[in-house]
């Protein structure tokens, strides 16, 4: 956390410079004394040997870092051990030392469909809301941009995300593991805001959007992916208790909602580029994960629905430019 403020010239985040320093010494403290999952993890990042990988790769859909050889069989049955100790593994794949971290989501899928719609992403500031294990900051870091600065608040992603950049070292990846909503006030500073998989978790989604506007520059762009209710008769899904046995989803649009939504919160030039109803190719169950998963989420006898009678989960990607 501490590398963002040494950083702080070359980001030109002078104008926040005391408000991220803030946050980041009350994270640290509470890092420093957490108990439970936070404290297991930390002991799981701290106890992981300094292996050196001999190349990596971030542009292959699995994230590559080393090979077999750079291990022993010691050092390799060490290093399965402590990153299974971080399990659940959703986002990936990653391919460490040879040991294949085989995620619930294949997100090259997502990448891949996203990447040739949005602009190059090289030289631009760029926010992450909801970064999980940074396997989406580590594709972005292969374009170059300045930086990328990720919010990942659940503790088992972020400390995924330290284990993957401990061996990475990428210099201008960065993540804070706050909310969204914790962040300084960033007025105009964001080229590119990514926000995947997020919106559909607030109360308020039209201010979450003017909050993102706001801290983007005029012209900067928005990739927004979310449950979509794949229609245009300006409806808005609003489940009575949970979703795909989910309890925190709010508000699912359809097409002409989302557009709205985005119109209200400032941006202008609103683009659909993609809609992809979630398949048992892309969510499914891997060693690496104990929890449910898309199967489970499904009516066993019609997987057009969720087990609570809702459409299954359709997933679209927008773009949109900020005013």
């Amino acid at each position: 956390m501490e590398r963002l403020l040494q950083h702080r010239y070359h980001l030109k985040i002078d104008h926040c410079y005391n408000e991220f320093k803030a946050i980041i010494k009350e994270k640290r403290k509470f890092l420093d004394h957490a108990k439970g999952n936070y404290q297991k993890f930390k002991t799981v990042l701290e106890t992981m040997p300094d292996f050196i990988p001999s190349f990596i790769d971030l542009e292959s859909r699995a994230i590559t870092i080393g090979d077999p050889s750079d291990l022993n069989a010691d050092g390799l049955r060490l290093l399965t051990d402590k990153i299974g100790e971080l399990c659940p593994w959703r986002k990936g794949p990653v391919n460490l030392f040879g040991i294949l971290i085989d995620s619930e989501w294949q997100s090259w899928m997502k990448w891949e469909r996203l990447i040739h719609h949005i602009s190059n992403l090289q030289g631009r500031r760029i926010l992450d809301i909801g970064s999980s294990n940074g396997y989406y900051m580590f594709k972005m870091s292969a374009c170059n941009p300045l930086m990328v600065l990720g919010v990942e608040p659940q503790s088992t992603f972020y400390f995924q995300y330290l284990t993957l950049q401990k061996f990475l070292k990428q210099e201008n990846v960065f993540c804070l593991p706050v909310p969204h909503d914790q962040l300084p006030k960033m007025d105009k500073y964001f080229d590119t805001v990514f926000c995947m998989g997020v919106l559909y978790h607030r109360k308020s989604p039209v201010q979450m959007l003017k909050d993102i506007c706001d801290s983007m520059r005029s012209g900067g762009e928005l990739v927004l992916e979310n449950l979509i209710i794949n229609s245009k008769k300006n409806f808005c899904l609003f489940p009575k208790d949970r979703y795909a046995k989910m309890r925190n989803v709010f508000f699912i649009p359809d097409l002409l909602v989302m557009e709205s939504w985005l119109l209200r919160a400032g941006f202008t030039n609103i683009r659909c580029v993609d809609i992809t109803k979630t398949s048992f190719e892309e969510q499914r169950k891997t060693r690496w994960i104990q929890t449910e998963t898309l199967k489970d989420f499904l009516d066993p006898n019609d997987f057009d629905k969720t087990v609570e009678g809702y459409p299954a989960p359709v997933r679209a990607i927008f773009i949109a430019t900020a005013s």
